[in-house]
């Protein structure tokens, strides 16, 4: 039970940065190109939902206030990342866990 909380922790450590540029737009497909890491999937899976998400902003009001909360989402998923925190957020997390790459 040690080796895999050790190595999780290991993931963790390894690949908060690369967790937390899930959340900079476009530049969520670079952490999904780390397959060997759970911690930058789940992160990276979250942060292509929002990234889709942001295409949908056109909309008028709409499309204003979900793009603020993208923002805030954003700027909070890359403090959680950096945290080491597997941060589920509402609704997108649900999404994600669709996602199979």
């Amino acid at each position: 039970m040690e080796e895999k909380t050790t190595a999780a922790s290991n993931d963790v450590e390894k690949n908060k940065t690369n967790a937390a540029m899930s959340y900079v737009w476009i530049l969520c497909f670079l952490p999904l190109s780390k397959k060997h890491s759970k911690f930058a999937q789940f992160h990276a899976k979250q942060g292509l939902i929002l990234f889709l998400l942001s295409f949908a902003t056109i909309v008028p009001m709409f499309g204003m206030l979900l793009g603020i909360a993208i923002i805030i989402i954003s700027a909070m998923g890359v403090i959680k990342a950096l945290n080491g925190e597997w941060w589920k957020i509402p609704i997108v997390y649900e999404w994600s866990k669709k996602i199979n790459l």
